[in-house]
């Protein structure tokens, strides 16, 4: 138990330290768009899409000003939440289930 513990304050240090949070960024924001992402990104609900949009204009404007956001604005730890994955991993199924299909 105490190791949970201690990997979990792990992830909330690591999670502070990358900064992308004093930017107003979730995780899923940060990932790299392959055309798997490409494709998630297709699937999201306009409004979890808007809400996406909306966090990286804010991030590249106030990077580009040297700036991040007050303290009590910052994505916390707790309330990121993986908005993409479950699109990110149905589609990376689909791909593998063609992949195996195209095999045959």
């Amino acid at each position: 138990a105490g190791g949970g513990r201690m990997i979990d304050r792990l992830r909330k240090w690591y999670y502070n330290v990358a900064g992308f949070n004093k930017l107003g960024l979730m995780r899923d924001d940060t990932l790299h768009e392959d055309d798997d992402v490409k494709e998630a990104l297709k699937r999201l609900p306009e409004h979890l899409y808007n809400e996406r949009v909306f966090r990286i204009k804010r991030a590249l404007d106030l990077s580009l000003k040297h700036q991040i956001l007050p303290k009590d604005q910052w994505v916390k730890y707790e309330e990121d939440h993986r908005y993409l994955e479950p699109y990110l991993k149905e589609v990376i199924r689909e791909r593998h289930e063609r992949e195996a299909w195209n095999k045959k």
